[in-house]
C-alpha cells in the first residue's frame, strides 16, 4: 500500500493502530492460541489514548496489519478475541463501580446508624455512665468517618470508573477490522 493509502486510511477511520504481526495485540507471555490470549496492556493503553476524544456510538477501529502477513481465519479469530475482552471488561468494570456504590451507600447508613446510637446513648445516660460515655467518644467520630467515606466511595471512587467504562463500551460498539499496509 502507498502511503497516501495509508493517510486515507488514518484519516477516514475513528482509531486506527498500526501492528508489526498479529502478536503485537497480545501479552508476549502468553503463549495460548489467539482465542484464548490475554491482550497486551500496550495495545490496550494505545486503544484508551486513540479513543479517547471519539464518539460513544459508530467508532470504527482499525488495525493495520502488514500485507504480506494477514491471514483472514487469524483475523476472525482476533477479532472475536477483542469483542469478547471488551464485552468482559465491560461488564467487570461495571461491575466494580456497582459494587463500590453499593459499599458506599451500606457505609454512609451505618454512619448514620453509628450517629444515631451515640445521639440516644448521650440522650439516655449522659455522663452518668463511665461505660456510656466512652461508647458516645467511640461511635461519634465512628459514625462520622464512616458517613462521609461511604459518601466518598459512592461519589467519588465510583466516578474514577466512568473513563473506563466508556471505554470499553466504545470498543464493545465498535466495528473492528484489519487493514493492510
Amino acid at each position: 500500500m502507498e502511503k497516501g493509502e495509508l493517510t486515507k486510511i488514518l484519516k477516514w477511520s475513528e482509531v486506527s493502530l498500526t501492528v508489526n504481526s498479529y502478536n503485537d495485540i497480545f501479552s508476549s507471555f502468553d503463549s495460548r492460541p489467539y482465542h484464548e490470549r490475554a491482550l497486551s496492556v500496550d495495545f490496550i493503553d494505545e486503544a484508551k489514548r486513540a479513543s479517547r476524544d471519539k464518539a460513544l456510538t459508530g467508532l470504527e477501529l482499525n488495525l493495520l496489519v502488514p500485507k504480506k502477513t494477514r491471514d483472514e481465519y487469524c483475523e476472525t479469530v482476533i477479532k472475536d478475541r477483542l469483542k469478547e475482552h471488551f464485552r468482559k471488561s465491560h461488564h467487570v468494570v461495571s461491575e466494580e463501580k456497582r459494587s463500590t456504590v453499593n459499599l458506599g451507600i451500606k457505609m454512609v447508613m451505618l454512619g448514620i446508624l453509628f450517629m444515631f446510637t451515640a445521639t440516644f446513648l448521650l440522650f439516655e445516660y449522659g455522663n452518668k455512665n463511665l461505660i456510656m460515655s466512652f461508647f458516645i467518644v467511640l461511635l461519634e467520630p465512628a459514625g462520622w468517618f464512616t458517613f462521609w467515606e461511604g459518601l466518598n466511595k459512592s461519589v467519588f471512587e465510583a466516578k474514577n470508573k466512568n473513563p473506563e467504562i466508556e471505554f470499553y463500551r466504545k470498543m464493545t460498539n465498535a466495528e473492528i477490522r484489519f487493514k493492510s499496509y
